[in-house]
């Protein structure tokens, strides 16, 4: 049979449309590589594998509109299984083996520290959207969650100036985001009056179960009369057995309120929320947002997922509004070269999805508003707190050490610039 070019492409055509495939001018050699770098398994698994589906969804629906720069975005998922180590192994295999263009991933502080030797040794680009301890300031990352002047402390004030709360109890998974954090909010709380002796410090290992004694140890605080609080830096599904053991002790909201800080909608989705009804989070969005964006994005998850039950949350919004940036900066640099896009991403606005702006600051975190949502019986949050967008700080102002440095990667190109010396110092081991 002869084939023409004609009968060539008239089958190619057909074929096409029998499929259904989108019919884009993408070819093999036209595409750019995104790497996702979530645990899909261990024990952050409850908490990233909706991560990785939300950036599919993402890359999916910037393919639908052209692409970026003429060309097809391709995902690249790898399994970096809540081990720490190996969060660097596939950082390093996605830069240097699938060579992409930008990463978005990690959740806890320890493994996106385990990655920032690695991206900063090969300029790679890393968009991390979770809540973190700050401390910290890299050129090569972009920090899409919270740092603690974004929910740590303006949580820790809502149990002061809200709750009349007298003592702390800051309980953590055992790693450096609650460590970090529990150290400021220790010097944040007693610079606001509260004496050592009424602030209870504890740490467990991840997937810690057994709850029953540091509960009771909770309780016990308030035996004096004095109202207890409970700050949570629990991670990944260790919220499971901490919750329950909660709800088994009978500890109801109004008695010993928790405010936590990474327990949202998808921790939820898994438990019995009954007797967890008027405990807190605070984040910075939440799926109960009643605004047009949140609405259409949640309808936009729900059509993806072909599941009305898949909810969304805090560190899904981070990645919607970081990968939107990366899109808009790229579009701007004409190119997905880091160090233009960086240079392009510095001023990127975006809209949230709780009605205001988010903005990309020279230390490279956003505005975002801080919310309070309290937890109600069909797992979802009453947003009873907002505040206007607030901006990232990189460095708290209540550790001495952290007080006197400044990150601005766009007129010092300085991630730990001291203001009293006036000099850039790049300590390494702080990473």
């Amino acid at each position: 049979m002869k084939l023409t070019r004609r009968s060539l492409l008239a089958s190619v055509a057909a074929t096409t449309a029998t499929f259904g495939l989108p019919r884009l001018a993408f070819g093999a050699e036209d595409t750019i590589k995104i790497g996702i770098l979530h645990s899909l398994s261990g024990t952050m698994a409850i908490s990233e594998t909706t991560l990785k589906d939300t950036m599919l969804m993402l890359i999916d629906a910037q393919n639908a509109k052209g692409g970026v720069l003429g060309k097809k975005l391709e995902a690249v998922v790898v399994d970096p299984a809540s081990d720490w180590p190996l969060f660097a192994e596939k950082a390093r295999e996605l830069l240097t083996v699938e060579k992409v263009a930008v990463m978005f991933g990690c959740w806890t502080s320890v493994s996106r520290k385990s990655v920032l030797p690695v991206i900063e040794e090969l300029n790679g680009l890393l968009f991390y959207p979770v809540q973190y301890e700050g401390e910290e300031s890299s050129k090569n990352v972009i920090y899409t969650g919270a740092a603690p002047n974004q929910q740590a402390i303006p949580a820790t004030d809502y149990f002061l100036n809200e709750l009349g709360i007298q003592k702390f109890a800051l309980l953590g998974t055992d790693y450096v985001y609650p460590r970090t954090t529990n150290n400021i909010l220790e010097a944040y709380l007693k610079a606001k009056g509260i004496p050592a002796e009424d602030i209870f410090v504890n740490y467990t290992p991840f997937g810690h179960s057994d709850w029953s004694k540091i509960v009771a140890d909770v309780v016990a605080l308030g035996a004096d009369g004095k109202k207890v609080g409970v700050i949570s830096t629990i991670n990944g599904d260790a919220n499971i057995g901490f919750y329950k053991e909660l709800a088994a002790a009978g500890v109801t909201a109004d008695k010993l309120p928790v405010v936590a800080f990474s327990v949202g909608e998808e921790e939820l989705s898994g438990l019995d929320t009954t007797n967890l009804v008027g405990h807190l989070a605070a984040w910075n969005y939440f799926e109960s947002a009643d605004t047009p964006a949140n609405k259409e994005f949640i309808a936009q998850w729900h059509a993806y997922t072909k599941n009305d039950k898949r909810t969304t949350n805090d560190p899904m919004e981070a990645h919607y509004i970081g990968f939107n940036m990366w899109v808009n900066a790229v579009t701007q640099a004409g190119t997905v070269e880091v160090d233009p896009v960086l240079d392009a991403l510095i001023g990127q606005k975006f809209p949230n999805l709780t009605g205001g702006t988010a903005e990309l600051l020279p230390n490279h975190h956003l505005t975002k508003p801080v919310l309070i949502g309290e937890i109600r019986a069909d797992g979802q949050f009453d947003i009873i707190s907002q505040t206007e967008p607030v901006p990232g700080d990189a460095w708290t102002d209540f550790l001495p050490e952290s007080a006197v440095l400044e990150s601005d990667w766009k007129d010092l190109k300085c991630g730990m610039y001291n203001k009293e010396t006036k000099t850039c110092v790049q300590l390494k081991s702080n990473y």
